[in-house]
């Protein structure tokens, strides 16, 4: 049986008025997401706050499922049933953002990224599912490591070989996503399973930390602090240091085995 602890901190950084950030921290449910979001003049708020209460919603509706419970997508035979759960849960998330728009034109342009966490401590088993460049990492042993793929036009490039991960953070197209959460057609959500050991910690973020705080400093900041709580505060401080050119999110969840 596995004992899961979390914690959460949201700052809007130093450059921005709003934080367009929204988060769910749900140990009842193993639920954690981060999603940032975009489009400006609030809009960005509106559409990360609609996006995180949809998901909510649907994993808490779907908790107690035992069959293909997904309506009104079909389910995906290739994926585990929590898998099937959180990408149907973004996809639902995508439609509400649609509807809104329909209702209030002035909302047209919004989107939100999504990063998500399902843990199963019963069970010992952890879906995640992202939508855009909000990152889920995996500290083990002592090493952090990104285990998504961001949706971004840098990020393609980087993987692709044509740039480094050091020009990708200067580039001015840095910011292009090239996947969100924006009201148009069903999203293609990437999906995996992972495996947990005893002391694996997870971090879920939005660009505004990954985009200033490189990988190894993320990982020291985490290793020296007293407590999860500390570490996401440190996190954002670090984020805050570099210029806080953008909202900050992190979420960091760590599993221990009885």
């Amino acid at each position: 049986m596995w004992r899961v602890s979390s914690a959460v901190a949201s700052h809007p950084g130093l450059r921005r008025e709003e934080n367009e950030d929204a988060f769910c921290v749900r140990g009842d449910l193993g639920l954690y997401l981060v999603a940032d979001g975009m489009g400006g003049h609030a809009a960005g708020e509106v559409a990360s706050r609609l996006a995180v209460d949809a998901v909510e919603a649907f994993i808490e509706d779907t908790r107690h499922a035992d069959v293909e419970r997904t309506w009104p997508f079909p389910y995906d035979p290739k994926l585990s049933l929590d898998g099937n759960r959180l990408k149907a849960a973004l996809r639902l998330a995508n439609r509400r953002i649609a509807a809104a728009v329909v209702r209030d034109q002035a909302l047209k342009g919004m989107a939100t990224t999504a990063a998500a966490v399902l843990v199963d401590a019963g069970a010992g088993r952890i879906t995640v599912a992202h939508v855009g460049d909000s990152r889920i990492y995996r500290r083990r042993a002592g090493q952090l490591a990104q285990v998504t793929h961001d949706h971004s036009w840098v990020g393609e490039q980087v993987r692709a070989g044509s740039l480094t991960e050091a020009d990708a953070k200067r580039h001015p197209w840095r910011n292009v996503v090239t996947r969100a959460l924006a009201g148009g057609d069903d999203p293609e959500v990437d999906v995996a399973q992972l495996d947990g050991r005893q002391g694996d910690l997870l971090m879920i973020c939005s660009d505004g930390l990954s985009g200033v705080v490189g990988d190894d400093t993320c990982q020291a900041i985490i290793t020296a602090a007293a407590s999860l709580d500390q570490a996401c505060a440190d996190l954002i401080a670090a984020a805050n240091a570099g210029g806080g050119p953008d909202n900050i999110t992190v979420a960091l969840i760590k599993i221990d085995v009885d």
